[in-house]
């Protein structure tokens, strides 16, 4: 099984771990919903893991609602397909564009029909989403200018206000003005006042991981990001959804 589809390893059923995953939680019955339908309507390949190992693609065929059950496609001789009834309970990670999916499966069972068979599953209670960083980060919309606002790192009574040039889950790349003194990479920059747009404003630390130079428009400094509460994260993680949906509109204008 490949990086990309192999579960993360959550803790989700103690309290400690169901915080710490909390912003990457959906767990509204509609977003669940539409989630499942978009990857039932994209045939989306979902990969089933069972806990002792057995794992298939299949994809995800039906969602009944009212019954509170899902039918995902199966081979009826897979190999891999008595483990997981015997597991009686999996794990699915699928992709939607470069978001990853994964949810628990519980109560599986096998339905079969003269010529197909389907693997039926309770509904899933919450999905995880995860953005892979180097795939999701998202160039800032130029309409509205997103800012950094902070103190020059080395001179303490200089207030810089930086651009924003991209974004991720993961960190961010800012734009030096080519007059200013020089930021190093290594140094943390603290109480940072991001804005990206009227509703997207929190105040994070960064460490400045890169320097690299944009020619005449003056340095880029890539940073990360450094323990972002979970407000934040979730804030961050409906912007880059948004410009990423806002993109493609632009697009088929």
């Amino acid at each position: 099984m490949s990086f990309d589809t192999r579960p993360a390893p959550l803790d989700a059923d103690s309290p400690a771990g169901r915080e710490a995953w909390a912003p990457f939680r959906v767990d509204h019955p509609g977003e669940l919903a539409g989630l499942l339908r978009q990857l039932r309507d994209a045939a989306a390949p979902i990969v089933l893991s069972a806990p002792g190992g057995a794992a298939l693609v299949a994809s995800l065929w039906s969602i009944d609602l009212e019954q509170r059950r899902i039918n995902f496609s199966a081979e009826p001789g897979d190999p891999m397909l008595q483990p997981l009834i015997d597991a009686d309970e999996a794990v699915a990670v699928g992709y939607l564009e470069n978001v990853k999916l994964q949810f628990d499966l519980q109560d599986l069972l096998l339905v079969r029909g003269a010529k197909t068979c389907t693997l039926q599953a309770r509904c899933p209670r919450e999905i995880y989403r995860f953005q892979r960083r180097s795939a999701y980060r998202v160039r800032t919309l130029d309409r509205y200018t997103p800012t950094a606002r902070l103190r020059h790192p080395a001179i303490a009574d200089m207030r810089l206000t930086l651009r924003v040039i991209d974004v991720s889950v993961g960190g961010c790349a800012l734009q030096v003005p080519a007059d200013v003194p020089a930021i190093e990479p290594g140094l943390t920059l603290q109480g940072v006042q991001i804005e990206l747009d009227a509703e997207t404003r929190f105040t994070a630390t960064l460490a400045i991981l890169h320097v690299s130079d944009l020619g005449g428009h003056g340095p880029r400094a890539g940073c990360e990001w450094q323990a972002l509460p979970p407000e934040s994260q979730r804030a961050l993680q409906r912007y880059i959804d948004n410009t990423q949906k806002r993109r493609r509109l632009l697009s088929l204008g």
